[in-house]
């Protein structure tokens, strides 16, 4: 049993995000050296692709607890805009600490409003969010006016500056937890094969994890610093992975999600889970749109516009069900590294534009396509 349990969660299917990743990674540090562009691995290029894909990996964290939950959600872009045009509108005569508090309950009550409908009335939820997306575009083109709104005052333009800007040097940190995480799984693992008792996917998926926080940080080195984003979307993965694996309301999520109808029989308020999905899937695009609005102190009609399927993808690249009951944060994070580095090693190769919709669309298509291979594999292994 323990032995199928480690070929199973090292594995192609359960796996295969952090191959990919560090399969890109290597075949584009060595062709950028083959060609004579610039270092791939370089301190510079690695934070500025955590700083580009931070916005849609908490957006990705949070789209992956709605998917387990059984439920999903098409209006995050359009309920990232809302938070930056509201933080950004507001952040003149407010200043910007009330006007992203303002934003962020804004996006919330999106969340709760998709979440009624959906448990209420029982319409499906990919209708619900696909309305949601048109309606929220509609609300922001009303608050801008169709006109780019710009922060003008100089105090405000100062606390977005505080809260957006700036690095912060994190090779250390990232040395002790990939250390501590290696060492707390490593220890969980030894134990589960002294007992003879099944491990669940947290304690493969924390030694990996930690392997690749170490390897980041150490080919990194001393200079390795990342903007505020970052630690934001770090610290919210985070909490939300400590939830789903080592708590009952986790627990209860995927239960959800799984089977609602055992759930429920078992006790569990289904309604209110599926609903805080929704507010968590509609609160973190309300703080990732806060973050777009900060970053340039401005924002468009149009921003943000698109988002949402990239968040999708990198949940789907994490290998989330679309049908609820699976799914892991901690892979969709670098489900949005993947994508992110395919447009970074893009820019830097210089390929252009005209070829990354193709590839990135055929990357998830080939993960889909895997994950679901695989799934069948299963199945038929266990019948």
């Amino acid at each position: 049993m323990l032995k199928s349990d480690w070929k199973r969660h090292f594995g192609l299917r359960d796996a295969g995000v952090y191959y990919a990743l560090i399969l890109l990674m290597v075949i584009l540090g060595v062709v950028t050296f083959l060609v004579g562009r610039p270092s791939y691995f370089s301190a510079t290029n690695i934070t500025n692709i955590l700083y580009q894909s931070s916005m849609i990996a908490m957006m990705g964290v949070a789209m992956t607890v709605i998917l387990i939950t059984g439920n999903f959600d098409l209006s995050v872009g359009s309920v990232a805009a809302l938070g930056a045009a509201v933080s950004v509108g507001l952040a003149g005569p407010l200043g910007f600490p009330a006007a992203a508090l303002v934003a962020l309950l804004c996006c919330a009550s999106v969340g709760i409003m998709n979440g009624t409908i959906v448990q209420l009335v029982g319409i499906n939820a990919f209708i619900v969010t696909l309305g949601s997306l048109t309606a929220i575009r509609g609300l922001v083109l009303i608050l801008t006016n169709g006109r780019s709104l710009i922060v003008s005052t100089p105090e405000a333009k100062a606390q977005m500056v505080v809260f957006e800007g700036g690095k912060v040097p994190i090779q250390m940190f990232l040395i002790v937890v990939g250390i501590a995480f290696i060492v707390w799984f490593g220890i969980k693992l030894m134990r589960a094969r002294a007992s003879g008792t099944e491990y669940g996917p947290s304690v493969p998926g924390g030694i990996i994890g930690g392997a690749v926080l170490l390897v980041i940080a150490l080919v990194a080195g001393p200079e390795l610093s990342v903007a505020k984003p970052v630690i934001y979307t770090g610290l919210f993965t985070l909490i939300v992975w400590l939830v789903l694996s080592f708590t009952t309301t986790g627990r209860r999520v995927y239960a959800v999600g799984g089977n609602a109808v055992a759930a429920r029989l078992s006790g569990v308020n289904v309604g209110a889970y599926k609903m805080a999905g929704f507010i968590v899937s509609s609160s973190a695009a309300g703080f990732a749109g806060i973050m777009f609005g900060a970053r340039l102190g401005a924002v468009n009609p149009t921003a943000l516009q698109g988002a949402e399927l990239t968040v999708i993808a990198s949940a789907i690249l994490g290998g989330t069900s679309l049908f609820g009951g699976a799914g892991s944060v901690v892979k969709t994070l670098v489900g949005a590294l993947l994508l992110f580095t395919l447009t970074n090693g893009f820019n830097i190769l210089n390929l252009g534009a005209n070829y990354q919709g193709l590839i990135e669309g055929t990357v998830v298509i080939a993960a889909a396509a895997i994950y679901t291979v695989g799934g069948k594999a299963k199945k038929k292994a266990t019948a």
